[in-house]
């Protein structure tokens, strides 16, 4: 695929360049609590701006219904990505209509503009081809020029990342050179040992990916609330904690083609549970016991890895060539049940390898726990495309950028 390098040695000065940007940030109320993915984008734009062009930045923000929603707005959004570039950034409120072409026509050499929220135009998100086109005629109208950098959203057939960039030239920005070039660490580069720590809700999320790594990684470390799953394959008592029973069947398959193949799958050997979740907005104090995974009570809800565990997986990670992690080891929110996530973050930082956090609540653990971003090999910004990928899975943003 071409570079932004390549479009900026053509010159840029005087056009329009649409930059399709993930700047889809949590959010309370308005104001944004983690900032990483608008923080990632900024080189891209700013080299843009700075070489004379026309910036049109564009992304979604949640899941709007495919009209206009203002909880969803992108007006903090671009408030923030101004106070980042430092300066002006002119912010319109439709996609396609009257506000974007007045602050797309109102754009100097150099200017940058926001356009609201693609999500609240039901063309972007579209399983009709005919409807997703259409939207996407409109977005070129805006532009001269196409540049990928939405890297949190490749994986996705949608009008601004898969058919948008087939209707003008089109280059891909730092942020997804830079993701694609780890992605290749870790799929055609790999240094061993290559440890992979997968935590996270549901064990369904993560299936196609551990069916890909029981044939490249050499350690799996399993955590969050998909542990139990395992442990519960393994005829373990999980009590009330997060179960899919359905996926029992896959798991056992999973535990017996590891030892098959000589990849070592780890597993808790103790948890911290309690007798319900946890309250999140007040944090209040939960007041959990540490029981062995083999031992937990019918009543309880595992939460978190325990000490021991935290050890193992520390042990586990310290002689890595090579570490992905993708999903918190516990309900990392609430102090209580930090630990654990806490503890692989730390190990990630001692490893001696290169070490990738997988976006997702990986990349806003590290943030929130108040760790050193820099101090990581790299911090994704997709955590499901980066899983997609791994999985061996076609992207359609990134085919669409490499035609």
């Amino acid at each position: 695929m071409k570079t932004i390098d390549e479009l900026l040695s053509e010159g840029v000065a005087g056009k329009r360049v649409f930059v399709r940007a993930d700047l889809n940030v949590p959010l309370d109320g308005t104001t944004i609590t983690d900032d990483g993915r608008i923080r990632a984008v900024v080189p891209t734009v700013k080299a843009l701006a700075d070489a004379g062009a026309r910036v049109i930045v564009a992304s979604h923000l949640g899941r709007p219904k495919g009209a206009p929603d203002p909880a969803f707005s992108l007006a903090p959004a671009a408030a923030r990505l101004g106070e980042l570039l430092g300066a002006d950034v002119a912010f319109a409120e439709d996609t396609v209509g009257t506000s974007a072409e007045a602050a797309v026509a109102g754009l100097a050499d150099g200017g940058v503009a926001v356009i609201e929220n693609l999500r609240f135009n039901a063309g972007e998100t579209s399983k009709d081809d005919a409807e997703r086109a259409a939207f996407a005629d409109r977005l070129a109208g805006l532009a001269d020029v196409y540049v990928g950098d939405g890297f949190g959203a490749v994986h996705r057939k949608h009008a601004s990342v898969f058919d948008l960039p087939k209707r003008l030239p089109h280059y891909a920005g730092y942020l997804i050179a830079t993701e694609v070039g780890v992605l290749k660490k870790l799929t055609d580069d790999v240094k061993r040992p290559y440890v992979v720590a997968l935590g996270g809700a549901k064990v369904s999320d993560k299936l196609a990916v551990i069916d890909q790594l029981l044939g490249k990684a050499d350690r799996l470390l399993i955590g969050g609330g998909m542990a139990y799953t395992f442990l519960k394959a393994k005829g373990y008592e999980v009590g009330i904690s997060l179960l899919q029973e359905d996926q029992i069947p896959a798991v056992q398959e999973y535990i017996e083609r590891a030892e098959k193949n000589g990849v070592e799958l780890v597993l808790p050997v103790d948890v911290l549970v309690a007798p319900e979740f946890p309250d999140l907005k007040t944090k209040a104090p939960a007041n959990p016991t540490t029981v062995a995974a083999d031992a937990i009570p019918a009543d309880q809800e595992g939460l978190d890895i325990g000490p021991e565990t935290r050890k193992l997986y520390a042990s586990k990670l310290a002689d890595a060539g090579t570490v992905f992690w993708n999903g918190p080891m516990g309900v990392f929110e609430h102090p209580d049940y930090a630990e654990g996530t806490k503890a692989v973050a730390q190990a990630l930082v001692d490893a001696p390898g290169f070490t990738v956090v997988g976006g997702g609540d990986s990349a806003a653990a590290v943030r929130t726990l108040g760790f050193d971003e820099n101090a990581f090999g790299h911090i994704s910004t997709g955590g499901g495309a980066s899983l997609e990928y791994l999985e061996g899975k076609t992207l359609p943003g990134l085919a669409a950028l490499e035609d």
